[in-house]
């Protein structure tokens, strides 16, 4: 039995899908959620087998959270939109699999015996990357009971600790759900070592340190460390010969 995670913002719409899923006896509904922040935080802990995704949602819209997710562990996924014939032409043409609003029991059914059929034989998975966006121009995160979304230009720095990834920017440190990994590829934030990322804007000065290290100082006066591994990167990045 496949494991799914349903993430749609209209409750009804959400609760009346994993009904019907769970009447297919193929489906086990592991979990919901009401936004995409929710629903990334608990794709990287539930890690479903499928995403039922809802394309049309505030703030972060089911097509961006495809460009948050690592492609190594991205879940299959089955698009769910409102959309009519004419707007989901793309999802025809590659062959991603989608449902439209109200769902149709038959369309449904011959879906999740794809899903299924695709699970258990292994078949590679479809390229989301064609309606994915190339680059991040936000970043959720979670502060202090609330969700916040940051925008990538004025992250200063990411890093991760053993609770995970943090971004920070001039006033804040938040948590975020995307992997440095992620991160890295989708924003201009640029490796500088194992466990931080920098962006290359906030930078005020580079100290050099002995054994071919070195700490970068923020235009609002962090420190960052840069590894001997990285440090000709980021020199080349800047320009420094």
């Amino acid at each position: 039995m496949l494991t799914a995670l349903v993430i749609d913002d209209e409750q009804l719409a959400r609760e009346e899908l994993s009904e019907l899923l769970r009447d297919t006896d193929n489906i086990d509904v592991i979990g919901q959620a009401n936004n995409a922040i929710e629903g990334l935080k608990k794709i990287n802990t539930l890690k479903p087998d499928v995403i039922f995704l809802d394309i049309q949602m505030p703030q972060v819209t089911g097509i961006e959270l495809l460009a948050m997710l690592d492609p190594d562990t991205m879940p299959m996924v089955v698009f769910v939109t409102a959309f009519d014939q004419y707007a989901i032409q793309a999802f025809e043409d590659n062959a991603f699999d989608y449902l439209l609003k109200p769902i149709d029991i038959k369309r449904l059914d011959k879906t999740v015996c794809r899903l299924v059929k695709q699970h258990n034989k292994a078949i590679a998975k479809h390229d989301l990357s064609i309606l994915a966006p190339a680059r991040l121009e936000q970043i959720p995160c979670i502060g202090l009971n609330r969700i916040m979304i940051i925008s990538t230009q004025d992250v200063e720095y990411a890093f991760s600790d053993i609770s995970g990834v943090h971004i920070r920017s001039a006033e804040q440190t938040a948590s975020s759900q995307l992997t440095l990994k992620v991160l890295e590829e989708k924003t201009d934030l640029l490796r500088c070592h194992r466990q931080y990322l920098i962006n290359t804007k906030a930078i005020k000065e580079i100290k050099l340190l002995e054994n071919g290290l070195a700490e970068i100082i923020t235009l609002h006066d962090l420190t960052v460390p840069v590894s001997r591994r990285y440090l000709k990167l980021l020199k080349e990045k800047l320009g420094i010969v």
